[in-house]
């Protein structure tokens, strides 16, 4: 089962964490099955869904969100670097 269904959205700020909580629990569990184990894998792989992502959306008869918080993203993804 995938982790983020093409028709569940995450809501709020407590469920994006919730989510990253799930990702890390099962990046934990099974992350050695995971196409992309490891951090230079996983961030290569980020930035080409996130190009591709109108593509992903069109498979699903949806549109990108066009109002999305990139900054928010990036700034989360850079503090990660360095946040205890």
């Amino acid at each position: 089962m995938p982790l983020l269904r093409p028709d569940e959205e995450i809501s709020d700020r407590e469920a994006f964490v919730a989510f990253l909580r799930e990702l890390h629990d099962d990046f934990i569990r099974r992350g050695d099955e995971w196409e992309n184990p490891t951090l230079d894998r996983f961030l290569e792989a980020l930035a080409a869904w996130v190009k591709a992502s109108p593509g992903w959306y069109g498979n699903f008869h949806q549109e990108l969100p066009a109002r999305g918080d990139w900054t928010f993203l990036a700034r989360a993804l850079a503090a990660a670097t360095v946040y205890e």
